[in-house]
């Protein structure tokens, strides 16, 4: 008996989303079935849907990829990885496994460093949010304490007093690179001196050890320029250090911002398109940083903090349709089971979502909505899109990042992360969460039971 062939409605649409081919002609949306030769539906099937999954071989490839691109232009390269891009045991573990240090921003990311194993010499210390008890343990452990202002400063000269073991420190300066807007709320400032006074102020104090500069100066950048401008005032400053007090720089970080391949909202072209590569980076940085004055027999390391680049990639999001509905406008919306409390990033960009399985070769203009019980709650504002029935499968590429740190326990209970790893074996390195693991903080004064 022959089985009846779904019906699917005609339709008449004007060309509004997406971009044609040279022709006049939408290419059909290709599909993923498979991450990393293991078939989505299994994932589906076995770990629950939604699931995040991570691919260790991607993270892999792309940390070795960048690092080639830095250590064949520079003498002396060492990444640290940002720990609140994704601060995932299992997914730090891998990085630290390539020879990454560890970068936090808290006394809670500084903990964890310290139980995946990491000396307190490999760790960089950074942020505003720095509590006394958090900088008396990161003196004792020798970790690099990168100054966020000078209340901050003060504060670690009086540790010092007392501290049997000398701060190790480095300041984190912001400057005019020519990119709007200015990040000017962390740091100190190179224009207006304040960067020059902090380290005035800690080579005369005789109590700690300056050991870098720091700067980080946004976030996702998609031209290398800015970094060269950032670079070449960072070795500057290196240079006065040691004109003035004969003491060398051990090194520059330039932290992170590069860009990953996702799509900003409002972008005509896509991010694999236009975002620049390692290369690029690497080009500009070093360049900088070589054709300045320092001493070439005692080049600074050049140390970075890129996160969402080397994650990015790595990084999946399988799930299942809800329900298919007809706007007012006529627009057609389909609904899925992952909303922006798991996805936050979909705020930022316009994720790529594919189906699992061949589905019409029509598709239409096409609103993603989450199950969210918020009209923000929106994957996707417009894409074009075939027709996916309830209970069908799909995927949102390029998720690795900020995703699995920002992300907020809100209606819906936040599922299971699943590794894969270099031999294609699946493994859980968060497991979902429970009504009992969710209430297990919760405490009903007596009277209200």
């Amino acid at each position: 008996m022959t089985t009846k062939k779904r019906y699917e409605r005609p339709i008449i649409t004007k060309i509004n989303a997406g971009v044609t081919d040279k022709f006049g002609m939408r290419p059909k949306m290709p599909i993923i079935s498979k991450i990393e030769g293991v078939a989505i539906t299994d994932i589906i099937a076995k770990y629950g849907s939604p699931a995040f999954v991570i691919s260790e071989k991607t993270i892999r490839k792309t940390y070795n990829e960048a690092k080639r691109a830095f250590s064949t232009r520079y003498p002396n390269v060492q990444f640290a990885w940002s720990y609140k891009t994704n601060y995932l045991d299992a997914v730090c573990q891998i990085f630290h496994s390539e020879g990454a240090w560890a970068e936090v921003v808290s006394g809670f990311e500084y903990d964890k460093a310290i139980a995946n194993g990491i000396p307190g010499n490999k760790i960089l210390f950074n942020g505003p949010d720095k509590s006394k008890d958090d900088l008396i343990k990161a003196v004792e452990n020798g970790a690099f304490i990168h100054l966020d202002h000078f209340d901050e400063l003060y504060e670690l000269l009086s540790i010092a007093d007392t501290s049997k073991k000398r701060p190790k420190v480095a300041i984190r300066v912001n400057m005019d690179t020519g990119v709007y807007p200015l990040w000017d709320r962390f740091g100190f400032n190179y224009e207006n001196g304040e960067a020059w006074n902090a380290l005035n102020r800690i080579m005369l104090s005789e109590k700690m050890d300056l050991v870098g500069l720091h700067t980080h100066i946004g976030t996702y950048m998609m031209t290398p320029d800015p970094y060269a401008v950032a670079a070449s005032k960072l070795a500057e400053l290196a240079v006065r250090v040691d004109k003035k007090y004969n003491h060398k720089i051990k090194y520059i970080d330039m932290g992170g911002g590069f860009a990953s391949k996702n799509t900003l909202k409002g972008a005509y072209l896509p991010g694999k398109d236009t975002c620049p590569s390692f290369d690029q980076y690497a080009e500009a940085i070093t360049n900088a940083l070589i054709n300045s004055e320092l001493d070439p027999n005692k080049m600074p390391t050049l140390f970075l903090e890129t996160g969402r680049a080397l994650i990015d990639d790595a990084g999946y999001l399988v799930g299942t349709v809800l329900a298919n509905k007809r706007l007012s406008n006529g627009r057609r919306s389909m609904i899925v089971d992952v909303g922006v409390n798991m996805l936050f990033t979909s705020f930022w960009y316009e994720h790529e979502i594919y189906p699992v399985k061949e589905v019409s070769a029509n598709a239409e203009d096409t609103t993603i909505y989450g199950p969210l019980c918020m009209n923000i709650d929106v994957i996707r504002d417009v894409i074009k899109f075939p027709l996916l029935q309830k209970d069908d499968n799909y995927v949102i590429k390029r998720i690795g990042a900020y995703n699995m740190t920002q992300w907020m326990q809100f209606i819906t209970l936040r599922p299971n992360i699943v590794l894969i790893d270099i031999n294609g074996n699946t493994h859980i390195i968060r497991e979902k969460e429970t009504n009992e693991s969710l209430t297990s903080h919760e405490r009903v004064p007596a009277y209200l039971k």
